[in-house]
């Protein structure tokens, strides 16, 4: 079990997801606020959905955050002809010792790189269900662990696309976040011509963090203090989703569970030892409009997810979250552990 003084400190933190973020905006120009969400995500112990046209850099995003922190990193490109066993490992049997072995599958890794990941099949999507939400893997009834940290970063192509397939419900909501990265300023572009035009900048990159280095960061995290009128915010805001008329689909219990963790991460990034409602103002619609469905009238009026979330923040009433008491780092008062 992890100790008060192993934990990385809120400086050490701070310092530390500096030195990430400096590393991915020195690939990815311009889009600070992406950069910003992709590492909340990962401190948050969540996965990350990149959704945007082809050729803006969803997978540069993607490898550019797994080579800036020293852990194991595979990527798996997902096709129609992917199969499930492709991406969690197969048992073979091995004539020689008489018994089955079992070779792991790509989703071995502690940063797993998903790209294009609506162009497979829902059969083979739906692989990924069990790791990203216990991070383990089942295969002919044995149970194998995955490596932590663990975070999968996928990549898709809007629906609309020729060659896609939706992803499932029960997909989108173990995504703890989808960003869509959009086109650059010309002023950013015009110097990605300069910095990319020769060569990869991937090629000199060098990782700036460890993994037990993250590891530290993520049991930071977990300590962050959030009052209970905070708490019961997260809750009305969520659950406005399930009732709001222009939604068939409204967020899970899991929904509210990352929203509470992202903020968690977001506060301890900006040097918080506690959570504010802004925190989770700014993270509602990352977290929980990819998760909705619009009903046939909204999408007919061109009411999408991301305006309905805006809305139900704006009608739902914010508490004031005044700073704890000043109290151990990581400790709530009277000294429960978070």
């Amino acid at each position: 079990m992890t100790t008060y003084d192993d934990r990385a400190s809120l400086t050490d933190l701070t310092t530390t997801a500096e030195r990430i973020r400096g590393s991915v905006e020195s690939v990815i120009e311009g889009k600070p606020e992406v950069v910003r969400l992709a590492l909340t995500v990962l401190l948050a112990e969540g996965h990350l959905l990149i959704e945007d046209v082809p050729g803006v850099g969803k997978t540069m995003l993607a490898k550019t955050l797994a080579r800036s922190i020293d852990c194991s990193v595979r990527r798996i490109q997902f096709t129609p002809d992917l199969l499930p066993s492709d991406v969690t490992g197969v048992s073979i049997f091995d004539q020689q010792r008489r018994e089955f072995e079992f070779k792991p599958g790509a989703i071995f890794a502690q940063i797993v790189i998903g790209d294009e990941i609506n162009r497979a099949s829902p059969k083979t999507q739906s692989a990924l269900l069990e790791s990203m939400e216990e991070r383990q893997v089942t295969i002919d009834g044995q149970t194998y662990e995955l490596p932590s940290p663990f975070m999968v970063v996928a990549t898709q192509n809007p629906v609309e696309m020729e060659g896609t397939y939706p992803l499932p419900e029960a997909q989108r909501d173990r995504f703890m976040a989808r960003v869509s990265i959009g086109y650059p300023s010309p002023e950013a572009e015009f110097q990605m011509l300069d910095v990319h035009g020769a060569v990869s900048p991937l090629d000199d990159l060098q990782p700036v963090a460890h993994a037990h280095d993250v590891l530290k960061l993520i049991d930071a995290v977990r300590s962050v203090h959030v009052a209970d009128s905070v708490r019961r915010y997260a809750v009305d805001i969520v659950g406005a989703t399930r009732v709001h008329p222009d939604l068939r689909l409204g967020a899970s219990p899991r929904a509210t569970l990352h929203l509470l963790r992202a903020a968690r991460a977001s506060a301890a990034l900006a040097g918080r030892e506690y959570v504010l409602p802004d925190d989770l103002q700014a993270l509602a619609v990352p977290v929980l409009a990819h998760r909705l469905l619009p009903t046939a009238q909204a999408q007919l009026g061109r009411r999408n997810a991301e305006q309905v979330v805006l809305d139900i923040l704006q009608r739902t009433p914010v508490p004031s979250a005044a700073p704890p008491a000043a109290q151990p780092y990581g400790r709530q008062p009277g000294g429960r552990q978070l």
